[in-house]
């Protein structure tokens, strides 16, 4: 049995995927991979998601520099959520947000409403004007 098998596609054929650094463990961001992603991420140490606002392919870094090396690959116990651990590289510390902060989970609830917590380590119109 092929080890794509295993996982359990949604009625779309994605999978969700959390990527983490492996380094510190911050959670830093949440996408989406098909089946041909998630081949093409375990064969190139690079990962590579499914767009669905785009329709497409996304290689995490191919507009921004910011490309994650993955280091692993996980499932979780019902082998329909799957983790990478990668390293954020492309800036120091890394970006994996499109708002130019480390991570998309950024915003804490405090006092009844959402507060950026983390700072925009470079501004998102220079990172995406390649």
């Amino acid at each position: 049995m092929d080890w794509l098998d295993s996982i359990k596609w949604d009625r779309d054929g994605l999978v969700p995927v959390i990527a983490q650094e492996a380094g510190s463990g911050d959670v830093l961001m949440f996408a989406f991979m098909n089946r041909e992603a998630l081949a093409l991420t375990a064969e190139r140490g690079q990962a590579v998601y499914w767009s669905r606002s785009r329709q497409r392919l996304w290689h995490k870094g191919e507009e921004s520099g910011h490309f994650q090396q993955v280091h692993e690959l996980r499932i979780d116990c019902d082998a329909d959520v799957v983790l990478l651990k990668v390293t954020q590289l492309g800036h120091e510390p890394g970006i994996a947000c499109h708002t130019g902060r480390h991570s998309c989970f950024f915003r804490r609830l405090e006092g009844g409403d959402w507060q950026a917590v983390e700072p925009v380590l470079e501004d998102p119109e220079r990172i995406y004007r390649r």
